[in-house]
């Protein structure tokens, strides 16, 4: 794996990182209307990553089939759905603000929950960029560098956010400010070591590329419409999460345009 490879997919740990850290500089925890802000700025940046650097690749890899060229597209994309799906529904885990915990009854503490419902949205983040820089080792024509890092750079500047939410909910909640941070960055850890998984399994696969870029869209999707949007709903005031998730969409429609 290249250093450019690596470093790419270390792109979007980093951003969750950081934005972890945000324990050791703010004294009160996140209000309701920034949480819903920066869930809306994620939410877009997904959507737009989803569209831009995963579907439409996948369905230009397939122009090959004339006018079934959406049909890799739509099977991975259902894939990626169901795959989620599938997760969610034997994963325990706890959503923001959520009183009651989703998944298999299981004896673990709130904050435990908390951590494994972001861990749980971060892998087809992982599969995301991993698929992509898969592509690009590939020599696959519609996969540029510049696009590659277009999709790690969106992600990881969602990551920073989302590093943010989970950390500080934690420090409020009793834990101390290192451990916080350490959930918080843990949480993201599973996206370089998706992204690395990803990678080898696609060089043994490069022909099921258009499948597999889809399937990540498909799972980002599945994050994004059944965690991410109710919780920039909830509540009074959810402007703010509107027009921040307009702002994610057009800030990662412009890095892909941009560097792709």
């Amino acid at each position: 794996m290249s250093i450019e490879v690596l470093m790419g997919i270390m792109i979007p740990f980093t951003g969750t990182a950081l934005g972890s850290a945000c324990v050791f500089l703010l004294k009160n925890g996140l209000g309701a209307k920034v949480q819903r802000a920066l869930t809306g700025f994620a939410s877009g940046v997904m959507v737009a990553a989803s569209i831009w650097s995963l579907i439409i690749p996948a369905m230009e890899q397939s122009e090959g089939l004339g006018s079934l060229s959406f049909v890799p597209a739509c099977a991975g994309f259902w894939l990626g759905i169901l795959f989620l799906l599938v997760l969610d529904s034997v994963t325990p885990h706890l959503h923001m603000n959520a009183e009651k915990a989703e998944g298999p009854k299981a004896r673990l503490k709130k904050t435990t929950m908390m951590v494994l419902a972001v861990t749980l949205h971060n892998i087809p983040e992982g599969m995301a960029v991993g698929v992509v820089y898969a592509g690009l080792i590939s020599k696959n024509a519609s996969i540029t560098a510049g696009g590659a890092l277009a999709l790690a750079l969106g992600i990881a500047i969602q990551n920073f956010p989302e590093g943010a939410i989970i950390s500080m909910p934690l420090c409020a909640e009793g834990k101390s400010k290192g451990r916080a941070f350490l959930d918080g960055v843990l949480s993201g850890a599973v996206e370089p070591v998706g992204a690395a998984l990803t990678i080898l399994a696609a060089g043994l696969i490069v022909r099921a590329m258009p499948y597999l870029l889809s399937f990540a869209a498909g799972a980002m999707m599945y994050v994004v419409v059944e965690e991410l949007i109710p919780e920039m709903s909830a509540g009074e005031h959810t402007n703010i999460g509107v027009i921040m998730f307009a702002t994610g969409f057009t800030l990662m429609m412009a890095l892909d345009v941009a560097l792709g």
